[in-house]
Protein backbone atom coordinates (compact mmCIF):
# COMPACT_ATOMS: atom_id res chain seq x y z
CA UNK A 1 0.00 0.00 0.00
CA UNK A 2 1.18 3.48 -0.88
CA UNK A 3 -0.11 6.35 1.24
CA UNK A 4 -0.14 10.05 0.41
CA UNK A 5 -0.05 12.62 3.21
CA UNK A 6 0.09 16.41 3.14
CA UNK A 7 -1.75 19.60 3.89
CA UNK A 8 -5.23 20.25 2.50
CA UNK A 9 -4.97 21.02 -1.21
CA UNK A 10 -1.54 19.45 -1.71
CA UNK A 11 -2.93 17.08 -4.35
CA UNK A 12 -3.26 13.84 -2.39
CA UNK A 13 -6.51 12.75 -4.05
CA UNK A 14 -5.54 13.85 -7.56
CA UNK A 15 -2.04 12.35 -7.46
CA UNK A 16 -3.41 9.28 -5.68
CA UNK A 17 -5.98 8.55 -8.39
CA UNK A 18 -3.36 8.89 -11.13
CA UNK A 19 -0.82 6.79 -9.25
CA UNK A 20 -3.40 4.04 -8.62
CA UNK A 21 -4.36 4.05 -12.30
CA UNK A 22 -0.71 3.71 -13.37
CA UNK A 23 -0.13 0.81 -10.96
CA UNK A 24 -3.50 -0.79 -11.66
CA UNK A 25 -4.17 -0.58 -7.90
CA UNK A 26 -7.42 0.29 -6.16
CA UNK A 27 -7.64 3.89 -4.95
CA UNK A 28 -8.84 4.63 -1.41
CA UNK A 29 -9.62 8.07 -0.02
CA UNK A 30 -9.88 8.11 3.77
CA UNK A 31 -12.16 11.16 3.69
CA UNK A 32 -14.64 9.33 1.43
CA UNK A 33 -14.63 6.30 3.78
CA UNK A 34 -15.20 8.60 6.74
CA UNK A 35 -18.12 10.40 5.08
CA UNK A 36 -19.69 7.06 4.14
CA UNK A 37 -19.37 5.90 7.74
CA UNK A 38 -20.75 9.15 9.15
CA UNK A 39 -23.58 9.51 6.67
CA UNK A 40 -22.77 13.21 6.27
CA UNK A 41 -19.97 15.47 5.11
CA UNK A 42 -16.86 15.92 7.21
CA UNK A 43 -17.69 19.62 7.40
CA UNK A 44 -21.14 18.88 8.88
CA UNK A 45 -19.74 16.37 11.36
CA UNK A 46 -16.95 18.75 12.35
CA UNK A 47 -19.45 21.53 13.02
CA UNK A 48 -21.82 19.25 14.97
CA UNK A 49 -19.40 17.05 16.96
CA UNK A 50 -16.08 18.90 16.93
CA UNK A 51 -12.55 18.05 15.85
CA UNK A 52 -11.77 15.52 18.61
CA UNK A 53 -14.75 13.32 17.68
CA UNK A 54 -13.75 13.55 14.03
CA UNK A 55 -10.14 12.55 14.80
CA UNK A 56 -11.43 9.47 16.68
CA UNK A 57 -13.29 8.31 13.57
CA UNK A 58 -10.32 9.19 11.35
CA UNK A 59 -7.94 7.14 13.52
CA UNK A 60 -10.20 4.09 13.25
CA UNK A 61 -10.52 4.45 9.48
CA UNK A 62 -6.73 4.84 9.05
CA UNK A 63 -6.25 1.66 11.08
CA UNK A 64 -8.68 -0.23 8.84
CA UNK A 65 -7.41 1.13 5.53
CA UNK A 66 -3.73 0.52 6.32
CA UNK A 67 -4.49 -3.18 6.73
CA UNK A 68 -5.35 -3.48 3.03
CA UNK A 69 -2.47 -5.19 1.21
CA UNK A 70 -2.35 -3.20 -2.01
CA UNK A 71 -3.67 0.10 -3.20
CA UNK A 72 -3.07 3.82 -3.03
CA UNK A 73 -4.45 5.65 -0.01
CA UNK A 74 -5.09 9.38 0.08
CA UNK A 75 -5.46 10.64 3.64
CA UNK A 76 -7.01 13.73 5.14
CA UNK A 77 -4.63 16.55 5.99
CA UNK A 78 -4.82 15.84 9.72
CA UNK A 79 -4.31 12.08 9.51
CA UNK A 80 -0.86 12.41 11.11
CA UNK A 81 -2.05 14.24 14.21
CA UNK A 82 -2.56 11.06 16.20
CA UNK A 83 0.57 9.09 17.06
CA UNK A 84 -1.21 5.76 16.53
CA UNK A 85 -2.14 6.78 12.98
CA UNK A 86 1.40 7.96 12.21
CA UNK A 87 2.79 4.62 13.40
CA UNK A 88 0.28 2.60 11.38
CA UNK A 89 0.93 4.64 8.26
CA UNK A 90 4.71 4.39 8.60
CA UNK A 91 4.78 0.67 9.47
CA UNK A 92 2.08 -0.63 7.13
CA UNK A 93 2.46 1.56 4.03
CA UNK A 94 5.00 3.42 1.92
CA UNK A 95 4.26 7.03 2.83
CA UNK A 96 4.80 9.87 0.36
CA UNK A 97 4.54 13.39 1.75
CA UNK A 98 3.29 15.81 -0.90
CA UNK A 99 5.01 18.93 0.40
CA UNK A 100 3.40 22.25 -0.48
CA UNK A 101 4.02 25.67 1.01
CA UNK A 102 1.09 27.56 2.57
CA UNK A 103 1.17 30.38 -0.01
CA UNK A 104 0.88 27.84 -2.88
CA UNK A 105 -1.99 26.10 -1.12
CA UNK A 106 -3.80 29.35 -0.46
CA UNK A 107 -3.82 30.09 -4.20
CA UNK A 108 -5.43 26.68 -4.84
CA UNK A 109 -7.91 26.80 -1.95
CA UNK A 110 -8.93 30.43 -1.54
CA UNK A 111 -12.44 29.77 -2.94
CA UNK A 112 -12.94 26.30 -1.38
CA UNK A 113 -15.70 26.29 1.24
CA UNK A 114 -15.67 22.53 1.93
CA UNK A 115 -12.61 22.39 4.19
CA UNK A 116 -13.69 23.04 7.78
CA UNK A 117 -10.30 24.09 9.15
CA UNK A 118 -10.02 26.82 6.53
CA UNK A 119 -13.39 28.47 7.20
CA UNK A 120 -11.80 31.25 9.22
CA UNK A 121 -11.20 34.98 8.81
CA UNK A 122 -7.56 34.44 7.76
CA UNK A 123 -7.25 31.16 5.81
CA UNK A 124 -3.65 31.89 4.74
CA UNK A 125 -2.69 32.43 8.38
CA UNK A 126 -4.47 29.18 9.23
CA UNK A 127 -2.55 27.33 6.49
CA UNK A 128 0.72 28.71 7.87
CA UNK A 129 -0.29 27.54 11.33
CA UNK A 130 -1.22 24.06 10.03
CA UNK A 131 2.08 23.87 8.16
CA UNK A 132 4.10 24.78 11.25
CA UNK A 133 2.33 22.10 13.29
CA UNK A 134 2.03 19.35 10.71
CA UNK A 135 5.15 19.58 8.52
CA UNK A 136 7.35 17.88 11.16
CA UNK A 137 4.71 15.16 11.62
CA UNK A 138 4.45 14.52 7.88
CA UNK A 139 8.24 14.32 7.61
CA UNK A 140 8.43 11.96 10.58
CA UNK A 141 5.82 9.68 9.00
CA UNK A 142 7.03 9.80 5.38
CA UNK A 143 9.41 7.50 3.59
CA UNK A 144 9.61 10.03 0.72
CA UNK A 145 9.04 13.79 0.44
CA UNK A 146 7.87 15.20 -2.91
CA UNK A 147 7.78 18.92 -3.70
CA UNK A 148 4.47 19.72 -5.41
CA UNK A 149 5.13 23.32 -6.43
CA UNK A 150 6.06 23.08 -10.11
CA UNK A 151 5.75 19.51 -11.43
CA UNK A 152 2.63 18.33 -13.24
CA UNK A 153 0.58 15.48 -11.79
CA UNK A 154 2.08 13.05 -14.31
CA UNK A 155 5.62 14.19 -13.45
CA UNK A 156 4.90 13.69 -9.73
CA UNK A 157 3.51 10.21 -10.41
CA UNK A 158 6.57 9.30 -12.51
CA UNK A 159 8.92 10.50 -9.76
CA UNK A 160 7.00 8.59 -7.08
CA UNK A 161 7.09 5.43 -9.20
CA UNK A 162 10.84 5.87 -9.73
CA UNK A 163 11.45 6.23 -5.99
CA UNK A 164 9.29 3.22 -5.19
CA UNK A 165 10.98 1.07 -7.83
CA UNK A 166 14.44 2.11 -6.61
CA UNK A 167 13.55 0.89 -3.13
CA UNK A 168 12.22 -2.49 -4.28
CA UNK A 169 8.51 -1.73 -3.88
CA UNK A 170 6.37 -4.66 -4.98
CA UNK A 171 3.87 -3.20 -7.45
CA UNK A 172 1.91 -6.42 -7.84
CA UNK A 173 -1.76 -5.66 -7.16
Amino acid sequence: MICLVGLPGSGKSTVGRHLARRLNFPFHDSDVFIEERLGCSIKEYFEREGEDAFRDIEETVIDELTQIRSGVLSTGGGSVLREASRCRLRERTRVVYLHSLPDELFKRLRHDVTRPLLQVADPLGRLRQLYATRDPLYRDTAHFVMETGKPSVSALVNTILGLLNATGFDSTP
